[in-house]
């Protein structure tokens, strides 16, 4: 958690291995279970070659950074914005990555502005965004 938000702070930030247990479960939770996240016969005739975690899987993870440090804000004001930029495969260890931008003061409070995202292996953004979410 930031105490003190200032601009140029570094978000939390984390790494995690998705597993294809993880995304097995992921599917249960969400009910998608299109066969390129979990067979990996049909997902190796795809573009990609083999199985794909579940964007939203990624996006997750990065909520639960945002969840970490706005503990008391993100529910109830934290809005984000995302582009998916690449897949991410199970055994890959993802880096989930955030920044304060900006801190804007609004009708409702102090607003920080986060840059956002879900680094590949590679360096490559799977997820890449904005977040805003009101201070305390």
């Amino acid at each position: 958690m930031i105490v003190t938000p200032s601009i140029g702070d570094k978000l939390s930030g984390f790494k995690r291995e998705i597993t294809q247990d993880r995304v097995n479960s992921y599917a249960e939770a969400s009910g998608d279970h299109n066969p390129i996240h979990l067979n990996e016969a049909y997902a190796a005739s795809t573009r990609f070659g083999t199985r794909i975690a579940h964007g939203m899987l990624s996006l997750a993870l990065v909520t639960e950074m945002l969840v970490i440090d706005f503990p008391k804000t993100w529910h109830s004001g934290g809005k984000i914005k995302v582009r998916f930029s690449a897949p991410v495969m199970p055994g890959e260890i993802v880096k989930i990555y955030g920044e304060i931008t900006d801190i804007t003061e609004t009708d409702i409070g102090f607003v920080a502005t986060c840059s956002i995202g879900c680094k590949k292996p590679d360096g490559t953004n799977a997820v890449v965004g904005q977040a805003t979410v009101p201070l305390e």
